[in-house]
């Protein structure tokens, strides 16, 4: 990968880029490099936090980490996936063959239950088509609920302007990410 093109910010911080990072990362997570990057706009870096759908929501962490880690494949982007992999794949109960899965580029030989193989095929096609086709939708309204579909659909769109972010601002990988390449380990539960 290429140099980074904006260099993160080193600590110390300035106090609103303190304060943001208090409110939204836990007490003994340093901030990650794309944290650090975005603090180089205070306003994107709040509003980044404010959309990221890591809260509690209306689908299970499980399904929330095959949606993001799906997006964050097609979309090319290592470091985000790595990062999700490395800190929420184990407390997500995935699987290495599960993370595999989300590598795949075709779906038809993924062995996952339906209700997450059809948020995988969602993924793929809001990735290509910006949309659902009406058979999509129909499969995602089998097992998911209205506020599930919108919460899986907005984490596609979150994790594309994330994706596109890590991508064009050539962020390095964390040292304790993941890599597309090479075998996945899981970190134990915490």
């Amino acid at each position: 990968m290429a140099t980074a093109r904006i260099e993160p910010l080193e600590a110390p911080f300035n106090p609103a880029i303190t304060a943001t990072f208090s409110r939204y990362l836990p007490l003994n997570m340093a901030p990650l490099k794309l944290f650090r990057t975005q603090a180089h706009n205070p306003r994107v870096l709040q509003r980044m936090f404010a959309g990221n759908l890591l809260d509690p929501g209306s689908i299970s962490l499980r399904l929330r980490e095959l949606v993001i880690l799906r997006t964050c494949a097609r979309c090319g982007s290592e470091y985000e996936w790595g990062v999700h992999v490395a800190l929420f794949a184990a407390r997500a109960a995935l699987e290495v063959t599960d993370i595999a899965a989300t590598l795949q580029r075709d779906l038809s030989a993924v062995t996952l239950p339906a209700n997450e193989w059809i948020v995988l095929k969602a993924a793929d096609e809001l990735h290509d088509t910006s949309t659902l086709c009406d058979g999509t939708w129909r499969a995602l309204a089998e097992h998911h609920s209205n506020p599930q579909i919108l919460e899986i659909i907005a984490l596609v769109g979150h994790y594309h302007a994330v994706s596109f972010a890590t991508n064009a601002l050539a962020i390095e990988p964390e040292p304790f990410a993941a890599r597309f390449s090479g075998s996945v380990s899981l970190p134990s539960v915490q």
